[in-house]
């Protein structure tokens, strides 16, 4: 591990859900921990003070979009991508790759890197390891990631196959141009949903001198099941001694789930992509705030949250969506990004106490309850 990081490992329980302390140079995040995403140098609809008092540790940059705008230029001018947005903790940058893949237009994939032209200008952009490792390590997060060639499920055998040994490929590139000594790189597990193909991309990436270890390819069409059989061919074969990050992942379910498998860190655009879209967690089930039901319910939207959303009543943050008040999507915004913080914090609490079968049980049944029947009628 590069000086000023490290990974303590506290509690494990037998299902292999582990509870630690990930360390950087912007400071220490306990784990389980959920990163908001912040993919321009923003947290959608949410400024960065707010992001802090959800009680996220760290967040989530896209070296794909600081490329393209402002420029990685522009960031490390500014001091690096906390100083540019104003978060002192801890900074992950994304490498581009699934943006690549989801985003960009006429996308060519050879052994070289992808080139393709911009979702903004339709300019040509030649994206190469060693091309985002420089634009990386100009952005200045504590933890990079490796360029991987990401490609949609279910897909042929052949074409995973193809894409998960071009990342193990691009993976020694990444390290070999990777050379700041005050940020972690992070390599990424690919290979679909084949079990065979992710146990040879771990062993491929493990014997390479990575920070951490991702599992990537993930959340792009395949379902939960699909998912925990990819984490049960991959996690067993990641070391402990390492953090292990489940890219782009995903609902409250998949994230316990997640947990127990023993993955350690996460991300996801839902709680912020929800609130714009008037669909807030709670630990009894989702709420359709547009929903009549709702008119003139004077709870808050979950009780015992201390987040600003919660100091409002439903109606009124209802009233706020059906009049087109932008303060609507805001509120509901901050209320899921605190609730992903308190799913994984309660997570945590129940490893270190050694119930944590109990709890996964009791906030299963309460997420995927028959959530507010009377909302659909």
């Amino acid at each position: 591990m590069k000086p000023g990081f490290a990974f303590q490992l506290e509690s494990a329980s037998p299902s292999g859900a582990r509870a630690g302390v990930l360390t950087t140079p912007h400071g220490s995040v306990p784990t389980p921990l959920f990163m908001p995403v912040a993919t321009a140098a923003t947290v959608k609809g949410v400024d960065i003070g707010r992001v802090a008092e959800t009680g996220a540790g760290m967040v989530l940059e896209n070296a794909y979009h600081l490329h393209l705008r402002p420029g990685e230029d522009v960031v490390a001018k500014a001091g690096g991508v906390g100083r540019f947005m104003g978060w002192s903790g801890p900074t992950l940058t994304d490498s581009g790759g699934f943006q690549v893949f989801s985003l960009a237009q006429q996308v060519r994939v050879t052994e070289e890197g992808a080139f393709f032209r911009s979702h903004l200008d339709g300019s040509a952009v030649d994206f190469t390891p060693e091309a985002s490792m420089r634009i990386q390590q100009r952005i200045g997060a504590d933890i990079a990631m490796q360029l991987d060639h990401v490609i949609a499920l279910p897909a042929p055998r052949e074409a995973v196959e193809d894409a998960m040994r071009r990342s193990l490929r691009w993976a020694e590139r990444c390290l070999a141009a990777h050379d700041r000594p005050d940020q972690a790189l992070f390599g990424i597990v690919q290979g679909g949903l084949e079990p065979d193909l992710r146990r040879e991309s771990a062993a491929g990436l493990c014997v390479l001198p990575f920070a951490g270890y991702a599992v990537g390819g993930l959340s792009v069409g395949e379902g939960p099941e699909a998912m925990v059989a990819a984490l049960a061919a991959t996690v067993p074969h990641l070391p402990a001694d390492k953090p292990r990050y489940l890219m782009g992942v995903g609902q409250p379910q998949d994230i316990i789930a997640a947990v127990a498998a023993g993955i350690d860190m996460f991300d996801c655009v839902l709680p912020t992509r929800c609130g714009r879209n008037s669909l807030v967690y709670t630990f009894r089930g989702p709420l359709r705030l547009r929903n009549a039901c709702h008119a003139v319910d004077g709870q808050p939207l979950e009780e015992g949250c201390p987040c600003r959303a919660c100091l409002h009543s439903r109606s009124y943050i209802r009233h706020l969506f059906l009049s087109g008040e932008m303060l609507g999507p805001i509120l509901a915004s901050i209320h899921n990004l605190t609730f992903y913080q308190r799913l994984v914090a309660r997570l945590r609490g129940a490893i270190l106490a050694g119930n944590f079968p109990a709890v996964c049980q009791e906030l299963l049944a309460g997420l995927t309850r028959e959530s507010n029947a009377q909302e659909e009628h």
